[in-house]
C-alpha cells in the first residue's frame, strides 16, 4: 500500500502561532493541572490553534444553534475519502462503521462484545496507561507482550501471549496501538501481516487503537490494520482527535473488517451516552478540509523531532532517545541520569519541566518519561535546558 506524500501548502506552521502568555489563558488539563511556573510537556494535547476549517464549520453549527445529537454517515464517509487519498485505502465501509464517543470508550465496548469476564486482553508495553485502566475496569485480564529493545512488535513474545492467553479454549484479544503510544514506532504492513496471522492461527480478536494514524512523519508510511491479509475478523478505532487537537470535542469511528461486521452490528444503540454532535462536526470537517492544515503540522513536528535530537546530544547525551516515526510523543530513556525509576519526579520539583512518567506504561517503563513535542520550539528548548540542570 503507498499512502499519498505530505505536500507543501503555504500553511504556516500552527506549532509557532501561540506565545506562552496566550497557552497559559487555556483552562484544559494540560495548563492547568500544574502551576504556572511549570512548563507542561505531559499529556497528548497540543499548542496549536484549531485548523480554520473546523472554526468555521463549529461556528456555523453555532449560529445555527445547531446544538443536538448526531446524525448521519457524513463521518464514516469523510474518514474514508481521507483513507483512501492520504493512504491509498479504500477498504472503509460505511455501512460497517458505527461512531462512538472516543476510542477509548470504542475499544471498551468492543472489548465486552469480544471477551468476557476473566479473559485475557494482550497489550504491548510500554504503552499507553489508560489500556491497563480500561481492561482491568472491564474485568478482563491484563497479558503483557512486551515490545523488542528496537521498540518493535516482539512476535516470539506475542505468539508466547497468545498462546497463554486462549489455553483452556477461553476468548482473548489483542489491544493494539497503532501507531504505537508512547515509543512513535509505525508497525510496517510486514509486522502488521504477522500480528494477523498469528491472530488467526491463535483465533485471537484484534482491536487496533489507531488514534494516532494521521501523525505519522516524512520517511514513515502508516499501514491500517485492517488492509492486511488476514486481518478480517479484526477491529479498528479511528478519530480526528489527535491530529487536530480534537480531545474536549468527543467523536471517534470503530470499524469492522469484512468478517468482523456481525460483532460491530451487537453494540447496543445506546450503550453509550455517544459522540457529541459537535465534536461530529469537528472531526468531519478536520478530515474533509484540513489536509493542507495536517501538512503544516507534521512539517512542524519533523523540525521539533530534529531540533530535541540536537538539544540532547548538546545537553543531556546520557538520555537516549530514538526518534518516533509518527505521533508528536517522545520516548525518553533517562536511566543513565541515575535519577530513578521516575526521572520525570526529578524534572518536575528540580527544573518545573512536566513530562509524562514512564512507569504507567508497564514493562519498559522504568526509568523513563515521555515528552509532548507538539509545541513550540522556544518551548522545547527551555524544557531540556532546564531538564539539563536537573540533571547536572
Amino acid at each position: 500500500m503507498s499512502g499519498m506524500p505530505h505536500e507543501t501548502t503555504g500553511e504556516p506552521n500552527p506549532l509557532r502561532a501561540l506565545d506562552l502568555e496566550r497557552l497559559r489563558r487555556r483552562t484544559s488539563a494540560k495548563w492547568r493541572t500544574y502551576p504556572e511556573d511549570v512548563l507542561p510537556l505531559w499529556v497528548a494535547e497540543m499548542d496549536v490553534p484549531l485548523a480554520e476549517p473546523i472554526t468555521r464549520a463549529l461556528t456555523e453549527a453555532l449560529d445555527l444553534g445547531d446544538t443536538g445529537y448526531p446524525a448521519g454517515t457524513g463521518y464514516a464517509e469523510a474518514l474514508a475519502a481521507f483513507a483512501a487519498k492520504r493512504w491509498g485505502w479504500d477498504g472503509i465501509a460505511v455501512e460497517r462503521t458505527t461512531t462512538v464517543t472516543d476510542v477509548m470508550l470504542g475499544v471498551a465496548e468492543l472489548l465486552r462484545l469480544l471477551t468476557g469476564p476473566g479473559d485475557a486482553v494482550v497489550i504491548s508495553p510500554p504503552v499507553y496507561p489508560p489500556f491497563y485502566a480500561y481492561v482491568t475496569h472491564l474485568g478482563r485480564r491484563v497479558a503483557e507482550a512486551p515490545l523488542g529493545p528496537d521498540t518493535r512488535i516482539d512476535l516470539a513474545a506475542l505468539e508466547t501471549a497468545f498462546r497463554q492467553a486462549v489455553a483452556g479454549g477461553r476468548p482473548a484479544a489483542y489491544l493494539l496501538c497503532s501507531p504505537h503510544n508512547p515509543t512513535g514506532t509505525v508497525h510496517t504492513a510486514e509486522e502488521l501481516s504477522a500480528v494477523a496471522a498469528l491472530a488467526e492461527r491463535y483465533g485471537v480478536r484484534v482491536v487496533a487503537d489507531e488514534t494516532h494514524a494521521p501523525l505519522v512523519l516524512r520517511g514513515a508510511e502508516f499501514t491500517p490494520y485492517l488492509s492486511v491479509p488476514g486481518a478480517e475478523r479484526g477491529l479498528s478505532l479511528m478519530s480526528a482527535s489527535k491530529a487536530w487537537n480534537l480531545a474536549g470535542l468527543k467523536a471517534a469511528l470503530a470499524i469492522a473488517g469484512r468478517g468482523a461486521a456481525d460483532d460491530l452490528a451487537r453494540i447496543p444503540e445506546k450503550a453509550s451516552p455517544g459522540p457529541s454532535h459537535l465534536g461530529v462536526i469537528a472531526h468531519t470537517a478536520a478530515l474533509r478540509d484540513g489536509t493542507a492544515w495536517l501538512d503544516a503540522l507534521l512539517a512542524g513536528l519533523d523540525d521539533n523531532r530534529r531540533l530535541l535530537t540536537a538539544l540532547l546530544a548538546e545537553h543531556l547525551p546520557q538520555i537516549r532517545y530514538r526518534p518516533g516515526e509518527g505521533t508528536y510523543l517522545a520516548w525518553l530513556d533517562c536511566r543513565a541520569l541515575g535519577l530513578g525509576d521516575d526521572p520525570a519526579q526529578a524534572f518536575l520539583d528540580r527544573g518545573r519541566v512536566a513530562l509524562y512518567p514512564g512507569l504507567p506504561f508497564g514493562a519498559g517503563g522504568a526509568g523513563h518519561a515521555r515528552l509532548n513535542l507538539a509545541t513550540s520550539p522556544e518551548l522545547i528548548t527551555e524544557a531540556v535546558r532546564r531538564m539539563a540542570r536537573t540533571a547536572g
